[in-house]
This record gives C-alpha cells, structure tokens and sequence, in this order.
C-alpha cells in the first residue's frame, strides 16, 4: 500500500472539520441503485439518511466509548435528528464484517463509514457496496478498495511521537540502552505507520533486543510476548518497551511486574485509555499518545453525510491519500499529542474525555494528589 500524505495541510484539515455542511460546494446529485436516501417532491435528497457504522473490534475502548456516540451525535446534528445510524462491531473478524457489509447492502443504506479489521480482506466488500452505489468512508484504518474518503490521524507521526518519548524516557542512557518492540496488528495497515515512525526515531540511538508484531491488538499476546523477551534478554537488560497501544502496554506492565522488577522500564502506548492514563499517574507507564476522537469522529460524520446527498467534500477534506485502488482520496488527518503526567490536565480533562473523579479512583488518589490532580 502507497500512502501519501501531505502534512502540510494537516492543521489545515483539522481547521475544515468545524466547517458546516451547509457551507459545502453547491450539490451534485448521484445516483444511488441501492435506494439511496429518500428525496423530496424536487428530487433533492432530504436529512431522513440512513448511515451504516463498522467499528473493528472492541477489545481497545475508544471504539465503543468514544467513536460510536460521536458519530452519532454528530450525524444526528447535521441530519436535524432525521439521520439513522445502523451500527455493528466486527470484534476483530474479518469474516464477520464482510457479513455485515453484506447486511449494511441488503439493509440499503445510503452511506458506509467503515473501519475495518483487515485493511486488505475488505476490498471486495468495499467493491459491493460502491458497485450498489453505496459510498465509503474508510475511518482510522485506510481500507483497500474503491473508497471515497477517508478520515483518520497521522499514523506516522504516531510512531515518531513514541519513539522520540522514548528516547526521552531513556535520556542519556539511550545509547547504551536495549529495548523491546511491542508492534501492533498485522492486518492493520496503521500498525505499520506506527512501526515505520517509530523505527524512524529509535534505529541507530537504541539497541532493539526483540521485535513482534501480533496477528490481533490483544493484551494478552503483548502480555506472552514479553515474557518471551523477558526469558531471552533477561530481565535486567531491557532498559525500555515501545508498545504501539495501551492494551498492550497494560499486558507489557503486568509481565514486568510479574519478573519482579524494582523498578519498571518506560513503557509507551497510545489512544489514552483510562487504563493508561491510570498507569501513567501510577508511574508504571511513561506515556501514551492522545488522539483527539472528536474531530475526527466529525470528519466521518460530515464527510459521510455529505457523500450521501450527493454533495462535494471540497470543504471538509482539504488532504488526500492514495490506497491500492485509488489515488488521490479526499482525506481529513487529526494531529495527535503525547501525553504524559504532565499534560493530563491539558489534554483527556481539559477536552472533557475523563473527569478527575473517573481517573483519580481510591487506588490512584495518591499519585493524583502528587500530580496536582484534584
């Protein structure tokens, strides 16, 4: 897969995402054999949309915590409450959710946002729908197939920002230092992105002792995973972990604590889960990476609505990217932040995705006070 992106206009798209479909280009009305959304007396197409949602899995939290009632509420604002949101979760199957896409087509819905499990098993789903006149809107992984829009965070900045955290973490000890590489899925075409960024930063400034990528984005595989690294290296020798997510990293912490170390290594992570950002108050995980769901939730949302009433999407996707299939995909990319114990108040409490309370629990009240959370 060739995926380019052009960075520079990242603040620029994350800009457009506030920008209203009532500003969009004048509508371009198309066609729609699978019914399409129902049109007035004058044969434009009316708010009553019915929108199809595939989220991956469920094992990482963000998917039904975060990005299903953002959407949702986002499409219920744009739609004037009219809009329908059919909703599945695949729970990392890739089988299933070809199913669903299947369901999603008979159920004719006018639009699909689309997550997908294998980036490169749902082609031919991808294909159905457009060939019923159904189009997609792949959301945080870039699917194969002929896929409209695309909306996600910059994937590869991702890797670098945990890679240059890292070695932050590790200071001047970095370039005698070894570490252990915890990447993310194989069938996710991001875990690649995260990889590459990452490898980017820590090549050449740290030893990589041991290196996985995982078939799923388990705990427990990351958790087995290490300690097979743990058994190799020694437990002594592992000056730092790169985890690609949180979930991982809480299955990486609980193997460390399990070796019986005085003092953990750093360990990375990303999505800022209440989990992670728990372990960095605790000071059992060094950082995570805070992806804003919001904006770009809303960009799905937009895009989606957009392309079902047949409207351009010069307004909202102001970068493209290029899959397998097709060049040039109108795209919105989210910059991301690292997040440590020293921003949570400027970032997940700030943006209103935990409250002090729900993060601050008895068990973390201590190392809160510490940290001025209160």
């Amino acid at each position: 897969m060739n995926t380019r992106m052009r960075r520079a206009a990242v603040a620029v798209a994350a800009t457009a995402m506030a920008v209203s479909l009532a500003a969009c280009g004048s509508a371009k009305e198309s066609g729609n054999a699978a019914g399409g959304a129902k049109e007035s007396e004058g044969g434009k197409k009316t708010d009553a949309l019915k929108i199809g949602l595939l989220l991956p899995e469920n094992q990482t939290a963000r998917y039904e915590k975060f990005d299903k009632p953002l959407i949702e509420k986002k499409i219920s604002e744009l739609t004037g409450g009219k809009g329908e949101v059919v909703y599945a979760n695949a729970k990392q199957d890739a089988t299933v959710q070809t199913q669903q896409i299947d369901t999603m087509i008979t159920n004719k819905v006018d639009v699909l946002i689309l997550d997908a499990v294998d980036a490169k098993a749902v082609a031919n789903g991808v294909k159905k729908a457009k060939d019923e006149g159904i189009p997609v809107v792949a959301f945080d992984r870039l699917a194969e197939g002929p896929i409209d829009a695309y909306t996600s965070f910059d994937n590869e900045e991702v890797g670098h920002v945990q890679g240059k955290a890292l070695l932050e973490a590790l200071g001047d000890k970095a370039k005698d230092a070894q570490i252990v590489m915890m990447n993310g899925a194989i069938t996710d075409p991001n875990a690649k992105l995260f990889k590459k960024g990452a490898l980017a930063e820590l090549e050449g400034k740290v030893k990589i002792g041991k290196s996985y990528d995982t078939k799923e984005w388990k705990p427990e595989n990351a958790n087995a995973n290490m300690e097979g690294a743990l058994s190799a290296l020694g437990k002594d020798k592992i000056d730092g972990v790169y985890s690609a997510n949180d979930g991982m990293a809480g299955g990486i912490i609980t193997a460390l604590k399990g070796a019986g170390l005085s003092k953990l290594p750093p360990v990375t992570g990303q999505d800022a889960e209440l989990a992670g950002v728990q372990r960095i108050v605790a000071g059992e995980q060094f950082m995570s990476v805070y992806k804003p769901y919001a904006p770009e939730a809303a960009a799905a949302a937009e895009m989606a609505v957009a392309l079902a009433k047949g409207e351009k999407l010069d307004s909202i996707a102001k970068d493209t990217v290029d899959n397998a299939s097709v060049k040039g995909i109108p795209s919105v990319l989210v910059p991301v932040v690292s997040l440590t114990e020293d921003n949570i108040k400027d970032t997940v409490l700030a943006d209103g995705i935990y409250t002090v309370a729900e993060i601050c629990t008895p068990k973390y009240k201590a190392a809160c006070d510490k940290l001025g959370l209160k």
